[in-house]
């Protein structure tokens, strides 16, 4: 009897993963501006900036020398119809320069939400998660859309 319902179990498992598998890859598309993080994790990530980031891209993350700036034209032009995922993959593998792949993933959603908040885009009631796979469907769009 016990196999059965083991049986039964392993199942009704499978059948839960698979929708939540199924529902992941149907998840809707939303952008920086219908509010993909929380204002809390930009006030972690500012201050996360300030200890991993500030001494190359500058207090007002306008680049300094050869690091490029974090906010304004020319880096949302850079990073206009790419993922926040993208992004978040790309800080956590790279930086900081002198320790690459160092910063935790709560770190980087916390730093990426504060550029996101120093861009001008909107504080919301979801944290941007802790993982790049977790945010394929966030874009990051200069332009805010019409409505």
């Amino acid at each position: 009897m016990m196999k059965v319902k083991n049986g039964y179990w392993a199942a009704g498992a499978a059948l839960l993963l698979g929708g939540a598998v199924i529902a992941h890859a149907q998840a809707p598309e939303r952008n920086v501006w219908t509010g993909v993080y929380r204002a809390e994790q930009a006030e972690r990530g500012k201050i996360a900036y300030a200890e991993n980031c500030a001494a190359c891209h500058g207090d007002t993350l306008a680049g300094i020398d050869v690091a490029p700036a974090l906010v304004g034209p020319t880096f949302l032009n850079n990073w206009n119809n790419t993922s926040a995922g993208d992004l978040f993959s790309r800080i956590q593998s790279t930086m900081p320069l002198n320790a690459p792949g160092s910063l935790g993933g709560r770190k980087v959603a916390d730093i990426e939400a504060y550029m996101f908040e120093a861009n001008g885009f909107p504080a919301g009631n979801l944290a941007l998660p802790p993982n790049a796979a977790l945010m394929p469907n966030v874009r990051i769009v200069a332009q805010k859309p019409e409505k």
